[in-house]
């Protein structure tokens, strides 16, 4: 990461104070990535740092970065903590909620190609909440079923006879103390 000014978190700016653009760092402190870690159900966010780019687009920004983490997380395989680590690269456009650029088409939805870029977020205001797109990012890269390296799941063995009478066919094969069975 670029060594400079290390931002406060959370952070938001607006469109307007952005200018020409700005270039923004982040590195939370272990109170804050305590949180955090509580926040994506994560055993612990032992490293977080991310190097964040606004730049104008249209009458909105591009939020665009680079995120490195390590995060500790419980294999759902073996329920071992892990520790693992990300890097993970980010683009996001933002129009303000009064733009022409968000206009619905014709039919009242908005025009998306589904081979195309993703569609702009809209803000609700001109405030781009830049450390919320850093935590949606990094969430974005957590696996849903972590699994621990070398792992593997070993399905129970099977049951031999399911059956509700699979209990009187034991007893019926056994013939018990008495000799043959009744």
């Amino acid at each position: 990461m670029a060594e400079g000014v290390i931002n406060p978190w959370p952070f938001s700016m607006t469109l307007g104070r952005m200018g020409r653009g700005q270039d923004l760092r982040f590195e939370p402190d272990e109170a804050i990535r305590k949180d955090i870690a509580k926040t994506l159900n994560l055993v612990s966010l032992d490293a977080l740092e991310a190097e964040i780019f606004l730049r104008p687009w249209m009458d909105g920004a591009e939020v665009s970065g680079l995120i490195r983490a390590r995060v500790v997380q419980t294999c759902s395989v073996s329920a071992d903590e892990f520790e693992e680590p990300i890097e993970a690269r980010f683009s996001v456009r933002v129009l303000p909620a009064t733009s022409e650029n968000t206009s619905p088409d014709e039919s009242g939805d908005l025009a998306l190609d589904p081979d195309g870029d993703d569609p702009p977020d809209v803000l609700e205001n001109e405030t781009i909440d830049v450390t919320g797109y850093v935590l949606e990012h990094l969430a974005l890269e957590l696996d849903p079923f972590p699994r621990k390296p070398g792992a593997v799941f070993e399905p129970p063995p099977e049951p031999v006879d399911l059956s509700p009478f699979a209990g009187l066919k034991a007893l019926r094969a056994d013939p018990g103390p008495g000799g043959e069975g009744a």
